[in-house]
């Protein structure tokens, strides 16, 4: 009777092994599958080099596929002490370049200094106040960190904090 004891006290070990192997796999599999894809990962950040753009320059890049606005100011532009980028000695105006109505892409107007959104008219200054028709509120500011001459969008830096009154 002892030897039957201890074979099935090895059945059951064996078998208690196996399935912890078995619990120890699924969370690995389970923890991979929560982390975000390489391509997430990699479109996190875009650096802009603010070096070479001229007064009055408007510029778009893509930041985790939307538009992002950057406009060097010139000494004439409006200024927006809550909204305002200041680089080196110029001042930026940057913004997610989506209008917080229904999220169509408004154009910017270089020669009215506006942004304009073809589907309900609506209307964002230069800064990218809503000033006229039916967005209820202003761009949306992207977080970003100044690193010398260049802007890093996707960091949270102090400038960034400032703005958005988490400083």
């Amino acid at each position: 009777m002892a030897e039957n004891m201890n074979r099935r006290d090895f059945l059951g070990m064996t078998l208690g092994g196996i399935a912890a192997v078995g619990v120890g796999a699924s969370l690995v599999a389970m923890k991979s599958s929560w982390d975000p894809l390489p391509s997430v990962v990699s479109a996190g950040f875009t650096t802009v080099d603010l070096s070479g753009m001229q007064e009055g320059e408007y510029r778009q890049v893509e930041y985790r596929g939307n538009p992002v606005y950057i406009i060097k100011k010139t000494a004439a532009m409006k200024k927006c002490e809550d909204r305002d980028v200041v680089v080196g000695n110029g001042d930026y105006s940057v913004g997610i370049q989506i209008c917080t109505h229904l999220g169509c892409i408004p154009s910017y107007n270089v020669n009215s200094e506006e942004f304009h959104c073809a589907c309900h008219g609506g209307k964002f200054d230069v800064c990218g106040k809503n000033t006229f028709g039916p967005p209820p509120i202003p761009m949306k500011i992207p977080p970003f960190k100044i690193d010398g001459d260049k802007l890093v969008l996707g960091e949270e830096g102090p400038e960034y904090l400032k703005l958005v009154g988490k400083a």
